[in-house]
């Protein structure tokens, strides 16, 4: 017969660990098995701490504990997190807005974020996993995240973002008793390396240059001090609200959002043919050529079947133009809002299944699981962001050569 394999805890650990308790109750929320989840995890942060230390220079110190409340798979228990004088500590086993404990509750948090429903979720790991879990366990683990939300959205910033986009998306909430359609507002920045990060975002009914300027001020005391090129989709009152804030920043719109609204003019048969005649004027060689191309396009047969095209591209000239100061690779980087478009496919994929939400708390942490995800996948700058560097040195000389320190 086979022998038996040793346990890789002794029975002896396992006798004095259950001495006096109910061996039935270890699996209980705040039973033994979350003591041990506690005891560990604190044991490793004061060594993570032990070890930030020894590479610290002279003068940093331990500075005694602060509570953080983490999320398991059982329920919810307080760690002792350990500080130092500096606060530079940044321990590895639960990051600073890490809200959930390592682990199964992982598995829910995931699963949630790919528009699964609370009891969908139930089901799934009871069919696949032979697990039973409550759906307040569900929502106790999701709920979780609205804490790493807050925490999030106040985070410091970097002091210059050589692009930022701007979009928003419309989700269904119930609202009052009504089911009201409400924008979710994005911001994506680029960094000075070219990497990605998703700035933070907002949810509201209306938006106006009021909310706008709530936001522009909310990413400057978070610790943006410039913003050198602004991409926008025609939003009212934006261009106004940016610039009131960061008085330097380039606003351009979104070519694509521009065309977009200009064949919302155009009958369907006359869509492609009136789309190939507005090329002239965003790919003329610099913003001379695109005035003479906009002027030639209103004064054609399409310029004059349709002349509100022509009047759109006219109030929005001035932020057209800044894209013509760049060659053709660099334009692609700025004239599309292709970037966080493709994010949000992703979002209307993970809230089509919702149909509407119950609450805006209920909108804003799925699409928070859903952002989180995403920047995950980023790993590598735009092939063309090693010619767009050389050009914004150029242009704009020590504003962004500071953001490359």
């Amino acid at each position: 017969m086979p022998r038996r394999k040793e346990p890789r805890i002794s029975d002896a650990i396992l006798d004095q660990l259950l001495a006096g308790a109910d061996a039935k109750t270890a699996f209980d929320p705040n039973g033994l098995l979350d003591d041990l989840k506690k005891a560990l995890a604190e044991r490793v942060l004061n060594a993570e701490m032990d070890h930030h230390l020894a590479g610290e220079e002279p003068g940093n110190r331990r500075n005694g504990y602060g509570k953080k409340t983490i999320v398991t798979d059982t329920g919810q228990i307080e760690l002792e997190v350990p500080r130092d004088r500096q606060a530079s500590f940044d321990p590895q086993l639960i990051a600073k807005y890490q809200r959930r404990f390592p682990g199964f509750d992982d598995k829910i948090i995931s699963m949630y974020a790919r528009g699964m429903s609370t009891r969908e979720i139930v089901g799934h790991l009871r069919d696949l996993y032979g697990i039973e879990v409550s759906p307040d366990l569900i929502s106790a683990v999701t709920d979780a995240v609205l804490e790493e939300v807050a925490a999030w959205q106040a985070r410091p910033l970097e002091a210059t973002y050589p692009l930022v986009f701007f979009d928003a998306l419309r989700v269904k909430i119930r609202d009052e008793g009504l089911v009201r359609n409400k924008a979710v507002h994005i911001a994506l920045g680029v960094r000075a390396d070219g990497t990605k990060e998703i700035l933070g975002l907002w949810l509201e009914q209306n938006e106006g240059a009021k909310f706008w300027l709530r936001v522009m001020n909310e990413l400057k005391n978070r610790g943006v001090e410039d913003v050198l090129i602004a991409i926008v989709d025609g939003l009212k009152g934006f261009p106004e609200a940016i610039t009131a804030v960061f008085p330097q920043a380039t606003v351009q719109t979104c070519i694509v959002h521009l065309l977009r609204h200009s064949l919302d003019f155009v009958s369907w048969k006359d869509r492609k043919p009136v789309a190939a005649a507005l090329k002239d004027i965003y790919r003329a060689v610099d913003a001379a050529a695109g005035d003479a191309a906009l002027t030639a396009f209103n004064e054609s047969a399409w310029g004059k079947r349709y002349p509100a095209i022509g009047q759109s591209w006219r109030r929005a000239w001035s932020e057209v133009i800044p894209f013509y100061a760049f060659p053709a690779d660099v334009r692609r980087i700025l004239y599309t809002t292709n970037a966080i478009e493709a994010l949000n496919s992703k979002l209307r994929r993970a809230v089509r299944a919702r149909g509407h939400f119950p609450s805006d708390e209920a909108a804003t942490k799925l699409l928070f699981l859903v952002l989180n995800r995403s920047e995950k996948e980023w790993i590598m700058p735009p092939r063309e962001w090693c010619m767009a560097k050389a050009q914004f040195a150029v242009l704009f000389g020590e504003r962004f050569t500071r953001a490359m320190a």
